[in-house]
């Protein structure tokens, strides 16, 4: 049977984490310093960068305008110190809710803002209120916390409604877990910071687990988009009125203001913790695209809370040009027209690059507004004046834009401006626009009436990429030449990294690393840096030729993809490089999060460190103990110090916390195995596969323990499964036919053996039997 070593692998935010079984030997030990115990001071200072911003009150004299639109915007109220002007209504008169099997109680005492609820010690427990976080169409709002913690309430205020209301719905989360708001989930200053502030460090010390997270200004003020303008402000005070060009005044590319944008508006890891306007979005995020996980729907419309950027990027508008200004005023950030007219702006015969759009006769939908008079009417967009009329439905953006709603009451716009397609809803289980409006209406409706509309037209290239990408998600081997057929294709840089991304299940076949080894000198350097982690699994040995063709990227010149490629070098990587010092720095930013303890645990393993690997991982659970992957790499960790009752008892627990996940009795059956209990083994294994009938390589390892057990028969039944499942993969016939050789059914074994020799003419375990074989039994 196939020990843990040779088929463990997990994917957590950007590391793989093999699973060495009892009798691997790991890598000799580094003599080095851990990373992740401190983080290396950044080039400049918090007082030295502060030093060289203004605030956003220092606009306000020549800016006035734009001041004023930006004072009220969500930008301009992201964060705020609470005040009696815009919270006395939530809190005041008090008030209980209930959510789950939880109460929750807000009020005012004494001039404080108070919120009593479910607290770390098991009891309601009342807090202070000092800061809020958002604006419209919630707010929620920071209680300070030890070790310069603030910490974001999951109770939360809907200013239109006057309602207070749980982020979390009816979850019910408890005190303990991550996610609970007293846990690390809803840490302020590592999960939301950034994003509501200006020019965020959050300097996080890991020796006392503490912050001490500095801000040029609370809120998303003016330099959080136009960058410091301390010099600006100095020299507009000398020489303003002396028609000379400030020097100060770089005006930024329009791919440089979808990065700034995107630097907040994104699902993404930070790398550096220290962006400022003007930057690639590449040199300081890792960004989460569509992938193997349901982070996104394989046609890229956002599932989890995925922001806009992503999606964005996956559209045809960014091929095309169209960035963000296009369609968003800069300072209040609404849209700059009402409705269709915004996209008519484009689709209506001025640009050449947008095929001419009538809303409604592509549609087949009547846009219904009211007229003067209140009363509701259909109207020609073409021709209605948008001052007079509002729309209310059948617009663009409902059937291109759908909305998901996230925090309860956050509705979002995705902006993959995706195409709907009830058949991918029939197929694969991906909503399209139709159906969200339509909800009292069946798939099958929609399917034939966008059949009706549009006929042959819906055959396009989306729906196809769509497809294939569904089917790779699925493990579907037949979805691997039309993965290599795309990279080869048209596609957009991001639509080409998702393809590479997928193809990474294949490695191993030639045709798959030659294209993923040809990616990695792709311009594109998400498309480098995801292949470069596609190849990782290639380079268990030092000198395997992916690990020479990934260390020139060591020296990339965007940061992502270098740290990509010392990621995956980390076994042999020389700390005293540049690479390996900012994969240190990187590490230790993101180290007050379980996966970051996780990727420490990770490097440290890679590198033989294992008692650090250990503690590592140990922080993660003890931070997180209801992560069933972090039970998970717990075990392995434990597996590798020969510790195997331990390592059991973790996967146990996963298999607990995750009772419908077929991996998690897999690897459980695997470590079984390597404990010596063939029977637990196979029953853990035999419960893989009830969970999922198609994972394959459970069906694998099930056939070689029934085989162990004095079961030939049925292992040969049970490894025939396995070639269904996998039927390019020579290895399982030729384990059935060794097996068979053993039961001198030779006819039989030489079959099995000629198909695994046909699936890789190289591959010599096979020719070796064959041989055998000829040579008499």
């Amino acid at each position: 049977m196939v020990g843990l070593a040779a088929l463990l692998l997990v994917q957590l935010v950007v590391l793989a984490f093999h699973f060495k079984s009892s009798h691997a030997t790991p890598p000799a030990p580094h003599a080095e310093v851990q990373p992740g115990v401190t983080v290396a001071a950044p080039a400049e200072s918090d007082a030295q960068m502060y030093a060289t911003y203004a605030g956003s009150e220092s606009c306000r004299e020549c800016h006035a305008e734009a001041f004023a639109q930006w004072q009220t915007s969500n930008h301009g109220l992201a964060e705020r110190p609470v005040s009696a002007a815009m919270d006395q209504k939530a809190f005041v008169p008090e008030h209980t809710f209930a959510h789950g099997t939880q109460t929750t109680q807000v009020g005012r005492d004494h001039g404080e803002f108070e919120v009593t609820s479910l607290g770390l010690s098991g009891r309601m427990e009342e807090h202070r209120v000092d800061r809020v976080i958002g604006n419209d169409p919630l707010r929620q709002f920071l209680v300070a916390a030890p070790g310069g913690r603030w910490q974001a309430l999951e109770a939360a205020y809907d200013p239109h409604r006057n309602e207070w209301f749980n982020v979390f719905g009816n979850e019910d989360r408890q005190p303990g877990e991550w996610g609970h708001w007293t846990g690390r989930g809803m840490n302020w200053n590592s999960m939301c910071a950034s994003c509501h502030n200006t020019r965020l460090r959050k300097n996080y010390d890991a020796p006392s687990d503490t912050y001490h997270t500095a801000m040029a200004e609370m809120t998303v003020g003016c330099e959080s988009c136009h960058g410091p303008l301390r010099a600006h402000l100095d020299w507009q005070k000398q020489y303003g009125k002396s028609g000379k060009k400030d020097p100060n005044l770089a005006p930024m590319t329009h791919a440089q203001m979808v990065d700034t944008c995107g630097a907040c508006h994104a699902r993404r890891t930070e790398l550096t913790g220290d962006f400022t306007p003007g930057d690639t979005f590449w040199d300081h995020f890792d960004l989460t695209i569509v992938d193997q996980t349901d982070t996104y729907y394989p046609d890229g419309q956002v599932r989890d809370e995925d922001y806009e950027y992503a999606s964005f990027r996956s559209s045809r508008m960014f091929a095309k040009g169209v960035y963000c200004l296009d369609c968003h005023q800069p300072h209040t950030m609404k849209t700059i027209l009402p409705g269709n007219w915004l996209c008519l702006r484009c689709h209506n015969g001025s640009n050449t690059n947008a095929p001419v759009i009538n809303p409604v006769t592509h549609s087949h939908h009547q846009v219904y507004g009211f007229d003067t008079n209140g009363q509701p009417t259909s109207v020609d967009l073409l021709k209605y004046n948008p001052k007079t009329i509002k729309e209310t439905g059948g617009e663009c953006v409902n059937c291109h834009m759908p909305q998901t709603v996230y925090m309860q009451r956050h509705w979002r716009h995705d902006h993959g401006f995706t195409i709907p397609d009830p058949l991918l809803t029939q197929e694969f289980n991906i909503p399209n626009a139709c159906n969200r409006c339509h909800a009292d209406k069946t798939t099958q409706w929609s399917l034939e009436a966008v059949q009706k509309w549009y006929g042959n037209r819906m055959n396009r290239p989306t729906r196809t990429r769509a497809e294939w990408l569904a089917r790779a998600r699925q493990g579907d081997p037949a979805a691997r030449a039309p993965l290599l057929n795309l990279l080869n294709g048209d596609e957009s840089d991001y639509w080409k990294a998702v393809v590479t991304g997928l193809l990474g299940q294949w490695i191993g076949d030639e045709q798959v690393n030659a294209a993923l080894r040809q990616n990695l000198q792709h311009a594109s350097p998400l498309v480098r840096a995801t292949a470069v982690r596609a190849l990782e699994p290639l380079l268990g040995q030092p000198d395997a030729p992916e690990a020479a063709a990934i260390r020139p990227l060591l020296q990339d010149p965007v940061r992502n993809v270098r740290l990509s490629a010392a990621w995956a070098l980390r076994a042999t990587l020389d700390p005293q490089t540049p690479a390996a010092a900012e994969l240190q720095r990187y590490l230790a930013i993101n180290a007050d999060q379980p996966a970051g303890q996780l990727q420490l645990a990770s490097y440290a393993y890679a590198r033989g460190q294992l008692d650090q690997a250990l503690a590592h991982v140990q922080t993660a659970v003890a931070w997180d103990s209801n992560s069933p992957p972090l039970r998970q790499e717990l075990a392995v960790v434990l597996s590798a110090l020969h510790r195997n009752p331990e390592a059991i008892a973790q996967l146990e627990a996963a298999c607990r916390l995750a009772p419908h996940e077929a991996e998690y009795q897999f690897k459980l059956g695997l470590a079984w195995n390597e404990a010596g209990d063939l029977p637990k083994a196979i029953a853990a294994l035999q419960e893989a596969l009830r969970l999922n009938p198609r994972h394959a390589r459970a069906c694998y390892n099930l056939g070689l323990a029934l085989n162990a057990a004095g079961q030939p028969d049925a292992a040969v039944r049970t490894l025939a499964q396995a070639e269904t499942l996998t039927p390019d993969n020579p290895v399982i016939p030729y384990a059935r036919a060794t097996i068979l050789y053993r039961q001198q059914k030779f006819n039989d074994a030489r079959q099995a053996a000629e198909r695994a020799l046909a699936l890789n003419p190289n591959y010599a375990p096979a020719r070796q039997l064959l041989q055998r074989l000829a040579n008499g039994p």
